[in-house]
């Protein structure tokens, strides 16, 4: 195996001991995530007894509460340990699970699911922090090596879900979910082990670091109040659409609108997987750093193009034209996966102000969570609607904000290294009467650079 192959990375990753753990824990948590993924619509629907209006509900009241998930943990997280906060995370998932187990009732449904997937999303945002801390200038290689993790956990945990789903008893759907409770314990034993990554205190400590002797310390700013980076987010909730169209508007097109035979849809699945795996150091190594990371943000929305394309160019073909355009047409929305993967979150970072960057990646952890909501909604109620053209708009417009996207940053970015260039000179006498303040860290080349 070469130094820089993947089980290479993984033995020594990005942030040593620490984030080899994390990356255990976080394989051990989409592995159980993958179970109950495949199992819960099922069980819903047969154990529970719900129709598909009530399951729809539940699955929007849950999409929404993950909405919220973000934004609390990165508040959160700037005064509180991001370990013991996201151990608390796994352990309030297991007490959900757990009630799921005694609870059947729809109205009662309704706050766990909701519990549930907030906590789930504030454990990502969580996990993204730590992994900001830890591995420095080398997140994009551990977000390559996280997403490589993930995507091997979700495939070992539905296969799993497949033995309990080929029984189809109340207790193997029950086993399913104490399969993903067991998930949730683990994983915070594993977290528990890792030690708190430096960052903890960082309002309080860059607030009063950065303030001249005398001078009372600044504020720190809110991401709430930035519109630059409200931008970026809001540009970025459009630019997550690779999920729903890999998901929801690739199997939905196949069986509504073209001759190509069912069994297709999960190559789509097995297909992302095996790209994901094999593809992500590569493409993560392709667009380091934050002007890489740029790049890919425009190439994102041409690829998404593409595969648009396909996917009109495949109606009303037969079967194995059909499966052909759809089948690129999964390859390319993979692409396109992950360059945002890598794109979003690196940007996300270097984007931030260093001394408020947990609750900045808070409030940037919603666009998945608001895609995952609209995303949807937007595939089958306006573009399926629409027909082919319908795709070639969405493939347009998602080309179009791929370039606002990288201008904005590009513009942000600049404008991050104009006061460094400033400061600079009037830095050097200080350097030199205060050896001291020499050890201390430079936030902004090392995001700007």
């Amino acid at each position: 195996m070469r130094e820089n192959g993947l089980i290479a990375q993984l033995r020594r990753p990005p942030g040593g001991r620490d984030a080899r753990i994390m990356l255990m824990a976080q394989g051990v948590d989409r592995t159980g995530t993958g179970v109950w993924a495949a199992a819960s619509v099922l069980y819903f629907t047969f154990v529970c007894g719900m129709d598909a209006r009530q399951l729809g509900l539940l699955l929007g009241v849950g999409a929404v509460a993950g909405i919220a998930g973000s934004p609390l943990a990165g508040r959160a997280a700037e005064r509180i340990p991001v370990r013991a906060l996201l151990i608390g995370c796994h352990l309030l998932r297991l007490g959900t699970m757990g009630l799921l187990l005694v609870v059947d009732d729809f109205a009662a449904l309704l706050p766990v699911v909701a519990l549930t997937c907030l906590a789930e999303r504030a454990a990502k945002t969580l996990e993204m922090l730590f992994a900001t801390r830890i591995a420095g200038e080398r997140r994009g290689t551990y977000q390559a090596l996280f997403r490589s993790v993930a995507n091997a956990g979700y495939a070992v945990g539905a296969g799993i879900a497949a033995i309990g789903l080929a029984v189809g008893s109340t207790g193997a759907y029950r086993a399913l979910i104490l399969a993903n409770a067991l998930s949730f314990v683990l994983a915070a034993v594993l977290v528990q082990r890792t030690r708190e990554p430096a960052g903890h205190g960082l309002v309080a400590a860059s607030s009063t670091s950065e303030a001249a002797p005398g001078e009372p310390s600044a504020a720190p700013p809110s991401p709430w109040r930035d519109r630059g980076y409200l931008l970026f987010i809001l540009l970025d909730m459009p630019l997550n659409l690779d999920d729903s169209i890999l998901n929801v508007g690739l199997p939905l097109w196949l069986v509504h609108h073209t001759g190509a035979p069912y069994a297709v849809v999960p190559v789509f699945l097995i297909a992302n997987t095996v790209l994901v795996v094999l593809l992500q150091l590569r493409v993560s190594s392709w667009a380091e750093g934050p002007r890489g990371a740029a790049r890919a943000v425009g190439w994102y929305g041409v690829t998404l193009l593409a595969c648009c394309l396909l996917t009109a160019l495949a109606t009303g073909g037969g079967p194995w034209t059909a499966s052909l355009a759809l089948l690129a047409a999964a390859t390319l929305v993979t692409l396109a996966e992950l360059m945002r993967s890598v794109s979003s979150w690196e940007l996300a970072v270097s984007l931030a102000p260093p001394r408020a960057q947990a609750s900045y990646l808070g409030v940037a952890g919603m666009s998945q969570s608001v895609q995952k909501s609209v995303g949807p909604l937007l595939l089958t109620g306006v573009v399926m609607t629409a027909g082919p053209v319908g795709w070639l708009c969405l493939g347009s417009a998602a080309t179009g904000l791929s370039l606002l996207q990288r201008r904005a940053s590009l513009r942000r970015l600049a404008a991050l290294t104009v006061p460094v260039a400033e400061l600079a000179p009037a830095a050097e006498p200080a350097r030199a009467t205060e050896p001291a303040r020499a050890a201390e860290p430079a936030h902004a080349p090392e995001r700007v650079g």
